[in-house]
């Protein structure tokens, strides 16, 4: 489904991301995993379209990513969960997932999948006309969540969906995104929980200074001797 060849990403005279280059397959969650300023989440911020890359090509589904608009990418069918969760603050709970549909048209299936989505986060049901900027960190998380699910997305884009959660919350995210996962939805998943994010996908890929340094199924990722050392903590 997502083909990336030799993506590079700069900050002025920085290299964040140094070509690297993967796939993922359609029906697949695929983990990037690595060290904080690695560059995941600037390979996610090129892959969604929120900044112009130096260079590469990124396919998705046969179609040349890089030559589209940002605004196109919702109507192709990929979503982003980004980094801070980036919810309307001054907009209710339900207004921000509404939100999530505004390419959509067919009213009744919208309704379905806000049923959906409310059935996989019943706090943001008791929360719907709650302001999305009084809510807590993991009720936020599980908003954009749901916002990015609202869009009906092919490809689901997540950036560090625990990063300052309660591990309690991080148990309940996770929970939605396997069921997610396992009902055919793609995903790429970014997280500097190595092991969760190991355990949870089908393969994974290893940054480290804005390169893919190691590659292989995730369940042998989580027994390579250099994984366990750098990323568990053993």
């Amino acid at each position: 489904m997502l083909e990336v060849n030799g993506l590079r990403v700069s900050y002025g005279g920085i290299q964040a991301v140094r070509g690297i280059t993967f796939h993922v397959n359609e029906g697949e969650m695929v983990a990037l995993i690595g060290a904080n300023g690695a560059g995941k989440s600037s390979t996610l911020r090129a892959l969604s379209r929120l900044l112009d890359p130096a260079g590469g090509s990124v396919r998705y589904r046969g179609k040349e990513l890089l030559a589209l608009p940002p605004h196109r990418l919702v109507g192709e069918g990929i979503a982003l969960v980004p980094e801070g969760r980036g919810v309307f603050p001054r907009m209710s709970s339900l207004e921000n997932l509404r939100m999530g549909a505004y390419a959509r048209n067919n009213k009744t299936e919208i309704e379905g999948d806000l049923e959906q989505v409310l059935g996989h986060f019943p706090r943001l049901k008791e929360r719907a006309q709650q302001l999305a900027g009084t809510l807590s960190g993991g009720e936020q998380q599980m908003l954009a969540i749901g916002r990015a699910l609202m869009s009906k997305p092919r490809l689901l884009l997540l950036d560090e969906p625990s990063m300052g959660l309660a591990p309690i919350m991080v148990q309940k995210i996770f929970e939605v995104i396997r069921a997610v996962a396992s009902a055919g939805m793609t995903i790429l998943l970014v997280e500097q929980n190595a092991k969760l994010a190991l355990e949870v996908s089908q393969r994974g890929y290893v940054m480290e200074s804005g390169e893919i340094t190691l590659t292989d199924e995730s369940k042998k990722l989580l027994t390579d001797p250099k994984v366990r050392a750098c990323y568990l903590g053993e």
